[in-house]
């Protein structure tokens, strides 16, 4: 069974940083993209950041620049760097698998104040 435990969320600053972990089981983070979720409150589930199971990490314009996503194979482990954080960045966080039916983890909560 796949399983994601996300953690690493908290209340911070606009302008501040913050550096999510995403635990990955029943699944080796190097043999699949994984991605990283956000759902900001009133709104559908958005893409934020991938990392291709080529380590190539990719990102959507919102967050280019301020963003990064790495993998740690050791830990099984993909985290994301989050830089110069504004309001518009506060959303549960989730990391899975695209494409896949894998279940969802309770995510990490990221809110940051004006």
């Amino acid at each position: 069974q796949v399983r994601f435990v996300e953690s690493g969320g908290g209340l911070v600053q606009a302008g501040g940083s913050l550096r999510l972990s995403c635990i990955a089981s029943g699944v080796t983070v190097n043999d699949h993209a994984i991605a990283w979720y956000r759902r900001r409150p009133g709104n559908q589930p958005e893409l934020v950041a991938t990392i291709s199971s080529h380590g190539m990490p990719t990102y959507e314009d919102n967050v280019k620049g301020r963003f990064t996503i790495s993998r740690d194979s050791a830990k099984n482990t993909v985290s994301l760097a989050m830089n110069n954080l504004t309001p518009e960045d506060t959303a549960q966080y989730y990391c899975h698998r695209p494409f896949f039916s894998d279940g969802w983890g309770q995510g990490t909560q990221v809110t940051v104040s004006s």
